[in-house]
């Protein structure tokens, strides 16, 4: 029996969707440690936060879906830059490793980079790997889609999407479903059909094959 998990973000916590056969539950946790504990036991488990901290290089896997889906792509700090606490130190540090900047929504993401960081690199149960919904969501439209995920077109062509590929998301969701956004959840929803695509050798890898930093994360956006 397959069991997936996809993960994303939200504000107060994170929101994460299990796929088990034909079906789909929610779970919330205020951190991504508590989540997993309350998923359960998953083959793959994939999450929209960066795994594989470069050192001094911009990750090709940002590079390369950026491409795919334009500017709500991050691109991710050095592990030097993300370990400074203020924005213009790290900023400064990533411009002299780097080459570049670091914008204040990429840098806002610190706390749950780390957290994942952490998270992977010593507790974390099974496969995890990373994933990116827009990019997820444009392997699965076969197109890139046109609306905001925030808007009620973009919600409503996204969910449908998922409805075709056997992810039926009941209005009810528990907890989760009054913690997350309406987005957080669609989201979290198409990286578990990505980590479904993972476990059945029909993902792909941007880039393939995965980079490999310091850290010796395999550093890679899978759609």
């Amino acid at each position: 029996m397959d069991r997936v998990l996809g993960v994303d973000a939200c504000k107060s916590g994170w929101i994460g969707i299990v796929l088990e056969d034909l079906e789909v539950h929610a779970v919330f946790g205020a951190s991504i440690t508590a989540l997993a504990e309350r998923a359960g036991a998953a083959d793959i488990t994939a999450v929209d936060m960066p795994i594989g901290l470069p050192d001094g290089s911009t990750r090709q896997a940002d590079l390369l879906a950026k491409k795919q889906v334009g500017s709500s792509v991050f691109l991710t700090p050095t592990r030097a830059a993300i370990a400074e606490t203020d924005h213009a130190a790290a900023s400064e540090v990533n411009r002299r490793v780097a080459g570049s900047g670091i914008s204040i929504q990429a840098y806002s993401l610190r706390p749950k980079v780390l957290e994942v960081d952490a998270w992977v690199r010593t507790t974390a149960p099974g496969e995890v790997v990373e994933a990116h919904p827009e990019v997820s969501f444009r392997h699965l439209a076969g197109e890139r889609l046109v609306t905001g995920k925030k808007t009620w077109a973009g919600a409503a062509a996204r969910r449908a999407l998922l409805a075709g590929a056997g992810i039926v998301l009941p209005d009810d969701l528990g907890e989760a479903g009054k913690q997350a956004g309406v987005d957080d959840v669609l989201d979290a929803a198409v990286l578990a059909w990505t980590a479904r695509r993972v476990r059945l050798g029909e993902a792909v890898s941007y880039p393939d094959p995965p980079e490999t930093f310091s850290d010796g994360l395999s550093a890679a956006i899978w759609a």
